[in-house]
Protein backbone atom coordinates (compact mmCIF):
# COMPACT_ATOMS: atom_id res chain seq x y z
CA UNK A 1 0.00 0.00 0.00
CA UNK A 2 1.36 3.34 -0.99
CA UNK A 3 0.40 6.90 -0.38
CA UNK A 4 -1.26 10.41 -1.05
CA UNK A 5 -0.29 10.66 -4.69
CA UNK A 6 -1.96 10.75 -8.37
CA UNK A 7 -2.19 8.69 -11.02
CA UNK A 8 -0.67 11.18 -13.07
CA UNK A 9 2.27 12.00 -10.84
CA UNK A 10 2.87 8.37 -10.33
CA UNK A 11 2.48 6.83 -14.24
CA UNK A 12 5.61 7.60 -16.52
CA UNK A 13 7.50 9.17 -13.32
CA UNK A 14 11.18 7.93 -13.88
CA UNK A 15 11.27 8.54 -9.98
CA UNK A 16 9.31 5.10 -9.79
CA UNK A 17 11.31 3.23 -12.42
CA UNK A 18 10.13 0.08 -11.03
CA UNK A 19 6.79 0.52 -10.31
CA UNK A 20 6.26 1.54 -13.63
CA UNK A 21 8.16 -1.37 -14.96
CA UNK A 22 5.06 -3.52 -13.79
CA UNK A 23 3.05 -1.47 -14.84
CA UNK A 24 3.80 -2.46 -18.06
CA UNK A 25 4.44 -5.91 -17.64
CA UNK A 26 1.84 -6.82 -15.98
CA UNK A 27 -1.87 -4.73 -15.14
CA UNK A 28 -2.83 -1.34 -14.86
CA UNK A 29 -5.78 0.31 -13.41
CA UNK A 30 -5.99 3.97 -15.56
CA UNK A 31 -9.75 4.68 -14.19
CA UNK A 32 -9.01 3.56 -10.01
CA UNK A 33 -10.20 6.37 -7.64
CA UNK A 34 -9.95 6.32 -4.13
CA UNK A 35 -13.21 6.62 -2.21
CA UNK A 36 -12.54 9.01 0.57
CA UNK A 37 -10.11 11.77 1.73
CA UNK A 38 -8.23 11.24 4.50
CA UNK A 39 -6.19 7.75 4.23
CA UNK A 40 -7.97 6.00 7.00
CA UNK A 41 -11.54 5.59 5.42
CA UNK A 42 -9.55 3.93 1.98
CA UNK A 43 -7.86 1.48 3.99
CA UNK A 44 -10.93 0.54 6.07
CA UNK A 45 -12.75 0.19 2.61
CA UNK A 46 -9.80 -1.87 1.37
CA UNK A 47 -10.37 -4.49 4.87
CA UNK A 48 -14.05 -3.88 5.67
CA UNK A 49 -15.67 -2.56 2.86
CA UNK A 50 -16.73 0.76 4.38
CA UNK A 51 -14.99 4.06 5.12
CA UNK A 52 -16.37 3.44 9.02
CA UNK A 53 -13.82 7.26 9.98
CA UNK A 54 -12.25 9.89 8.27
CA UNK A 55 -10.58 10.60 11.40
CA UNK A 56 -6.71 10.06 10.56
CA UNK A 57 -6.32 9.58 14.76
CA UNK A 58 -9.13 6.97 15.08
CA UNK A 59 -7.22 4.44 17.43
CA UNK A 60 -10.35 2.22 18.88
CA UNK A 61 -11.25 -1.86 18.59
CA UNK A 62 -14.14 -2.23 15.43
CA UNK A 63 -16.41 -4.69 15.50
CA UNK A 64 -18.30 -3.99 12.31
CA UNK A 65 -17.64 -7.11 9.87
CA UNK A 66 -14.17 -7.26 7.89
CA UNK A 67 -11.43 -9.37 5.52
CA UNK A 68 -10.38 -11.62 8.29
CA UNK A 69 -13.73 -12.61 9.75
CA UNK A 70 -14.29 -13.78 6.60
CA UNK A 71 -11.10 -15.52 5.93
CA UNK A 72 -11.16 -17.31 9.59
CA UNK A 73 -14.52 -18.38 9.10
CA UNK A 74 -13.52 -20.09 5.89
CA UNK A 75 -10.17 -21.98 7.62
CA UNK A 76 -8.36 -19.22 5.48
CA UNK A 77 -4.92 -18.12 6.83
CA UNK A 78 -3.31 -14.06 7.16
CA UNK A 79 -1.02 -11.73 8.21
CA UNK A 80 -0.67 -8.17 8.40
CA UNK A 81 3.29 -7.46 7.41
CA UNK A 82 4.06 -3.69 8.74
CA UNK A 83 7.45 -2.54 8.77
CA UNK A 84 8.25 -0.64 11.63
CA UNK A 85 5.86 -2.53 13.80
CA UNK A 86 7.24 -2.48 17.45
CA UNK A 87 6.59 -6.08 18.46
CA UNK A 88 4.16 -9.06 16.72
CA UNK A 89 0.76 -8.20 18.33
CA UNK A 90 1.10 -4.61 18.85
CA UNK A 91 -1.99 -2.55 18.65
CA UNK A 92 -1.07 0.30 19.83
CA UNK A 93 -2.03 3.57 17.66
CA UNK A 94 1.75 4.62 16.31
CA UNK A 95 5.20 4.18 16.69
CA UNK A 96 7.11 6.08 14.15
CA UNK A 97 7.67 5.74 11.47
CA UNK A 98 4.91 3.13 11.65
CA UNK A 99 1.07 3.95 12.15
CA UNK A 100 -1.43 2.25 13.12
CA UNK A 101 -4.22 4.11 10.84
CA UNK A 102 -1.97 2.24 7.63
CA UNK A 103 -2.51 -1.09 9.50
CA UNK A 104 -6.78 -1.82 9.04
CA UNK A 105 -6.61 -5.08 10.58
CA UNK A 106 -5.00 -3.85 13.63
CA UNK A 107 -8.07 -2.19 14.82
CA UNK A 108 -10.82 -5.55 14.48
CA UNK A 109 -12.05 -6.98 17.12
CA UNK A 110 -10.93 -10.53 15.53
CA UNK A 111 -8.04 -9.58 15.52
CA UNK A 112 -6.89 -7.04 18.38
CA UNK A 113 -9.13 -9.00 21.41
CA UNK A 114 -7.67 -13.21 20.24
CA UNK A 115 -4.59 -14.70 20.13
CA UNK A 116 -4.81 -13.49 16.08
CA UNK A 117 -3.28 -10.43 16.99
CA UNK A 118 0.35 -12.16 16.54
CA UNK A 119 -0.65 -12.21 13.13
CA UNK A 120 0.45 -8.13 13.07
CA UNK A 121 4.10 -9.03 12.47
CA UNK A 122 7.13 -7.01 11.72
CA UNK A 123 7.95 -6.69 7.90
CA UNK A 124 11.28 -8.13 8.78
CA UNK A 125 8.74 -11.54 8.69
CA UNK A 126 7.62 -11.54 5.77
CA UNK A 127 11.30 -12.43 4.00
CA UNK A 128 11.71 -15.72 6.16
CA UNK A 129 8.09 -16.75 5.46
CA UNK A 130 8.89 -16.50 2.06
CA UNK A 131 12.16 -18.15 1.93
CA UNK A 132 9.96 -20.87 4.30
CA UNK A 133 6.82 -21.39 1.99
CA UNK A 134 4.76 -20.35 4.76
CA UNK A 135 3.29 -17.56 3.95
CA UNK A 136 -0.47 -17.09 4.62
CA UNK A 137 -3.38 -17.02 2.19
CA UNK A 138 -3.96 -13.34 2.35
CA UNK A 139 -1.26 -10.74 3.34
CA UNK A 140 -1.78 -7.34 3.89
CA UNK A 141 2.06 -5.57 2.97
CA UNK A 142 1.95 -2.34 5.22
CA UNK A 143 5.53 -0.05 4.22
CA UNK A 144 6.88 2.41 6.92
CA UNK A 145 5.85 6.51 6.34
CA UNK A 146 9.45 6.58 5.23
CA UNK A 147 8.78 4.34 2.37
CA UNK A 148 4.99 4.47 1.14
CA UNK A 149 6.01 7.64 -0.08
CA UNK A 150 4.10 9.57 2.90
CA UNK A 151 7.08 11.13 4.12
CA UNK A 152 9.75 10.17 2.24
CA UNK A 153 10.05 10.07 -1.43
CA UNK A 154 8.53 8.52 -4.38
CA UNK A 155 12.18 7.49 -5.20
CA UNK A 156 12.48 5.73 -1.80
CA UNK A 157 8.82 3.78 -2.08
CA UNK A 158 10.31 2.50 -5.45
CA UNK A 159 13.43 1.01 -4.01
CA UNK A 160 11.67 -0.14 -1.50
CA UNK A 161 9.22 -2.05 -3.61
CA UNK A 162 11.72 -3.88 -6.02
CA UNK A 163 14.12 -4.70 -3.03
CA UNK A 164 11.01 -6.62 -1.33
CA UNK A 165 8.50 -7.40 -4.27
CA UNK A 166 11.03 -8.69 -6.69
CA UNK A 167 11.58 -11.77 -3.97
CA UNK A 168 7.98 -12.41 -3.92
CA UNK A 169 7.04 -12.33 -7.61
CA UNK A 170 9.85 -14.85 -8.11
CA UNK A 171 9.46 -17.52 -6.21
CA UNK A 172 7.51 -20.76 -6.82
CA UNK A 173 5.01 -20.33 -4.22
CA UNK A 174 3.60 -16.73 -5.87
CA UNK A 175 4.13 -18.15 -10.00
CA UNK A 176 1.93 -20.98 -8.99
CA UNK A 177 -1.09 -18.61 -8.42
CA UNK A 178 -0.53 -15.65 -6.61
CA UNK A 179 -2.08 -12.22 -6.94
CA UNK A 180 -0.74 -8.30 -5.79
CA UNK A 181 -2.03 -5.61 -5.92
CA UNK A 182 -0.07 -2.32 -5.53
CA UNK A 183 -2.43 0.77 -4.92
CA UNK A 184 -1.94 4.32 -3.64
CA UNK A 185 -4.54 4.59 -0.76
CA UNK A 186 -5.62 7.92 -2.13
CA UNK A 187 -4.71 10.93 -4.10
CA UNK A 188 -3.81 14.36 -3.61
CA UNK A 189 -6.15 16.09 -1.16
CA UNK A 190 -7.15 18.75 -3.98
CA UNK A 191 -8.11 15.90 -5.97
CA UNK A 192 -11.63 14.37 -5.22
CA UNK A 193 -13.48 13.14 -7.85
CA UNK A 194 -15.52 10.18 -6.90
CA UNK A 195 -14.24 10.51 -3.31
CA UNK A 196 -10.67 10.32 -2.91
CA UNK A 197 -9.69 10.69 -6.65
CA UNK A 198 -7.41 9.17 -9.26
CA UNK A 199 -4.42 7.06 -8.06
CA UNK A 200 -2.05 4.17 -9.43
CA UNK A 201 -3.16 0.78 -9.33
CA UNK A 202 -0.83 -2.08 -10.39
CA UNK A 203 -2.55 -6.00 -10.48
CA UNK A 204 0.26 -8.58 -10.35
CA UNK A 205 0.83 -12.18 -11.07
CA UNK A 206 1.25 -15.31 -12.91
CA UNK A 207 -2.69 -15.09 -14.61
CA UNK A 208 -2.64 -11.80 -14.95
CA UNK A 209 -3.08 -10.63 -19.10
CA UNK A 210 0.56 -9.27 -19.75
CA UNK A 211 0.49 -5.21 -20.54
CA UNK A 212 -3.33 -5.17 -19.89
CA UNK A 213 -4.67 -1.64 -19.39
CA UNK A 214 -8.14 -1.60 -17.85
CA UNK A 215 -10.28 1.43 -18.45
CA UNK A 216 -13.01 0.15 -15.99
CA UNK A 217 -13.99 2.17 -13.21
CA UNK A 218 -12.19 0.73 -9.70
CA UNK A 219 -12.44 1.42 -6.26
CA UNK A 220 -10.99 -0.41 -3.37
CA UNK A 221 -13.99 -2.14 -3.12
CA UNK A 222 -13.26 -3.75 -5.98
CA UNK A 223 -9.56 -4.71 -4.99
CA UNK A 224 -11.63 -6.08 -2.10
CA UNK A 225 -13.79 -8.49 -3.80
CA UNK A 226 -11.46 -9.64 -6.21
CA UNK A 227 -8.93 -10.95 -3.46
CA UNK A 228 -11.89 -12.05 -1.10
CA UNK A 229 -12.87 -13.67 -4.69
CA UNK A 230 -9.68 -15.52 -5.25
CA UNK A 231 -9.37 -17.08 -2.09
CA UNK A 232 -12.81 -18.89 -2.51
CA UNK A 233 -14.78 -16.95 -0.53
CA UNK A 234 -18.40 -16.88 -0.33
CA UNK A 235 -19.15 -13.91 1.75
CA UNK A 236 -17.80 -10.25 1.22
CA UNK A 237 -17.45 -7.36 3.43
CA UNK A 238 -19.04 -4.54 3.37
CA UNK A 239 -19.75 -2.55 -0.34
CA UNK A 240 -17.88 -6.09 -1.40
CA UNK A 241 -20.41 -7.43 -1.36
CA UNK A 242 -22.12 -5.49 -4.17
CA UNK A 243 -18.91 -4.38 -6.11
CA UNK A 244 -17.93 -6.17 -9.19
CA UNK A 245 -14.33 -8.29 -8.91
CA UNK A 246 -11.26 -6.92 -10.70
CA UNK A 247 -12.13 -9.81 -13.59
CA UNK A 248 -10.91 -8.47 -16.70
CA UNK A 249 -7.28 -8.51 -15.73
CA UNK A 250 -7.19 -12.22 -15.41
CA UNK A 251 -7.16 -14.91 -18.34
Amino acid sequence: MEENHSYSSVIGNSSMPYFNSLAKKYGLATQYYANTHPSIGNYFMLAAGQIITNNDSFCSTLSQDNVVRHLLTAGKTFKAYAESLPYAGYTGCASYPYVKRHNPLAYFSDVANSSEKYNLVSFGQFSKDLANHTLPNYSFIVPNLLHDAHDGSLSAADSWLKTNIVPLIASSTFQKDGILIIVFDESFDTDTHHGGGQLAAVVIGPKVKPGYRSTNFYQHQNALKTLMKALGLNSFSGAASGAASMSDYFF
